[in-house]
């Protein structure tokens, strides 16, 4: 529904609609508070699971842990076993140590095994939680918040957004957990050793950690890069591959043109992915480099010792030490690389955080009361005074309504007619209350709208546009969307009053036939009379109808509009109107200009008064222009 005939998401096609997403998002920006504690926030994510977190945490500490006994019973091994102070191996012993080993790995690849299980699900259920949490903060948005972002930037922030920190969210706790105790173990077994050894296996580690976060930094502005272009193309693709857009670019010719920007766009992508792919690549493999070299040094050193007579150390300890060492290698490069992906899905996790803390503009005041509770009759609707500008039009802007004030009475109706871009359709979105007033107030049933629950202001309000949206689904499914309990027989009764159900039994399929992506199987008249049905399931004591046959030839016109009166008897209706002949008979007309009421009254009074009206049904209606 265009709103008041602005077109906040308009814009010519390629650079135009990323210049709007930008200003979009300067005033999402605005409004989300500074992410000053990021990982505390992410860490509550797993709150609800906290019991499964604690026992997975045990199962990786005892798993860390039970990894470093093995390369201590490779030194009783070598000393005790197999070259002991006799000079003969003790195969009793050899045996016992050799069974123990082989227990500690099966142990250790169950424990594996239970501990991937529980941080996969964990992990995957927090993900799932913040994909609803944020699809349901998305759905209590204003209208305008969706006017004014592209639909492909809010489904690339719930998909590829969240889908990029799911890795961080399914792995990244236990993994730094199992790593951290594996390296604390794996140093104190190095300790228990030959602690000179250990200190020339450990020594490069504080210059790597701090060359590590230089190379998280840069890794995290490209994650956000990506994401960025990453929601550019998702945008591209939805806009482009939709029905809508496919017929555009068929109609003029600009297939190639499309392709050329989403190949751009993936050129795009394509190099940020490589760089975040081979950011920080040199470094991990110098640190490989580094801890593979460490048992040549500690081979070097313990030699030296040897030969100096200060050592104490055997074979087997030698042997333990490096398979102790080499032990450490996964871990601390897990660590970093854990390290690495914290940092880069901060910029993930500020973005996701940036649409959850923005705050809708339509609320429930905390004292809101229902419908049923407010004090007037239901359907009675009274505009106070209206003035209204969109949220973000600069105050100096003229206001899209002016001081507007009428009342539609329960049963009544009444029609708005005037100029595109009067106003006419943002009347209609104040009573539901889709948008606020700037000033002024909407009342229905003798209560603020703002004093009511949306939710049962909205049951009360049935609305039919000009731009019909039908669901990718059958036509009964598409009804029910208004009443889910809907029996077959309140269908087939909707759509018969709706003047459709003779042309529903008409197709093979019946009800269950599969309209197609935004209904393009269905003639326009067709998917009119299924929303007028829909609305009829509805069964809502008001009725907003926005230009609902203005694009419809004549025959189609006239179908609907039988259906409307059907639907209309006995509701108050508020019909924007510019077929005059559609709204003839209303019990009263406003004539709107440039946001203001100039013109009142019934048709036959407006043709007395030999104004606006009067001119505008001279050149539709062909009645003659009265001179009075």
């Amino acid at each position: 529904m265009s709103i008041g005939g602005m077109g906040p998401g308009g814009g010519h096609p390629g650079g135009g609609r990323r210049g709007i997403d930008e200003a979009a998002q300067r005033a999402i920006n605005a409004q989300a508070p500074e992410v000053a504690n990021l990982r505390g926030r992410v860490l509550r994510l797993f709150a609800p699971y906290r019991g499964r977190i604690l026992v997975t945490c045990l199962i990786v500490v005892i798993s860390a842990g039970l990894g470093v006994v093995p390369p201590l019973l490779v030194k009783r091994v070598f000393d005790d076993a197999l070259f002991p102070a006799g000079g003969r191996p003790v195969m009793g012993l050899l045996a016992v140590l050799v069974g123990a080993m082989i227990c500690f790995y099966l142990l250790t690849a169950a424990l594996n095994v239970l501990q991937t299980w529980l941080t996969s699900t964990v992990g995957n259920l927090v993900t799932g939680d913040l994909r609803v949490r944020l699809f349901e903060h998305l759905q209590k948005m204003e209208l305008g918040f969706f006017t004014r972002t592209r639909t492909g930037v809010i489904q690339s922030r719930l998909q590829n957004d969240v889908g990029g920190v799911s890795s961080v969210l399914t792995s990244t706790l236990t993994s730094i957990l199992g790593n951290v105790v594996t390296v604390i173990a794996s140093l104190v077994a190095m300790i228990l050793i030959d602690w000179r050894l250990t200190v020339v296996a450990v020594i490069l580690m504080p210059i790597l950690v701090l060359v590590q976060r230089r190379v998280g930094q840069i890794r995290a502005r490209i994650a956000g890069q990506t994401q960025e272009s990453l929601s550019e193309l998702t945008a591209i693709t939805q806009e482009t591959l939709s029905v809508s857009g496919v017929l555009l670019a068929k109609s003029f010719n600009r297939q190639a043109g499309e392709a050329a920007r989403y190949r751009s766009e993936n050129t795009t992508q394509i190099r940020l992915q490589v760089r975040r792919a081979m950011s920080g690549q040199g470094f991990f493999a110098i640190v490989q480099v580094l801890m593979a070299s460490v048992p040549a040094i500690i081979y070097l050193l313990a030699g030296w010792l040897i030969i100096a007579g200060r050592s104490g150390l055997t074979a087997g300890a030698i042997v333990a030490f490096t398979t102790v060492q080499a032990r450490l290698l996964n871990p601390l490069v897990g660590l970093m690389r854990v390290a690495l992906d914290v940092q880069t899905s901060q910029a993930l996790f500020a973005r996701i955080f940036e649409y959850l803390d923005l705050v809708p503009a339509v609320v429930d005041a905390p004292d809101a009361r229902t419908v049923a509770e407010a004090p007037g009759p239901r359907g009675r609707i009274c505009l106070d005074d209206v003035t209204f500008r969109y949220p973000d039009a600069a105050a100096s802007s003229p206001p899209i309504l002016d001081r507007v004030s009428f009342t539609v009475e329960p049963g009544q109706h009444v029609a708005l007619v005037g100029p595109s871009g009067s106003g006419k359709s943002t009347i209609l979105s104040l009573v539901p209350r889709l948008y606020d007033t700037t000033t002024g107030r909407v009342e229905y049933a003798g209560a603020d709208v703002r004093t009511l629950q949306h939710s049962s202001l909205v049951d009360d309000v049935g609305m039919v546009s000009q731009e019909t949206y039908l669901f990718h689904a059958t036509i009964a499914e598409n009804l029910r969307y208004a009443r889910p309990e809907a029996t077959d027989a309140e269908l087939i009764e909707a759509c018969a009053a709706a003047n459709i159900h003779h042309v529903i039994v008409g197709v093979e399929h019946g009800y269950d036939t599969v309209v197609g992506e935004r209904g393009y199987r269905l003639s326009g008249g067709e998917k009119q009379r299924i929303a007028i049905a829909r609305v009829l399931l509805k069964d809502p004591p008001v009725l907003l109808l926005d230009e609902a046959t203005s694009a419809l030839d004549t025959v189609s016109e006239r179908l609907v509009q039988d259906a409307i009166d059907e639907v209309a008897h006995g509701r108050t209706t508020l019909t924007v109107a510019h077929r005059l002949s559609t709204i003839v008979d209303a019990d009263m007309i406003h004539v709107i200009k440039d946001g203001r009421i100039i013109e009142s009254g019934s048709h036959q009074e407006l043709m007395d008064l030999d104004g606006i009206y009067a001119e505008l049904a001279t050149q539709q209606l062909a009645v003659p222009a009265h001179h009075g």
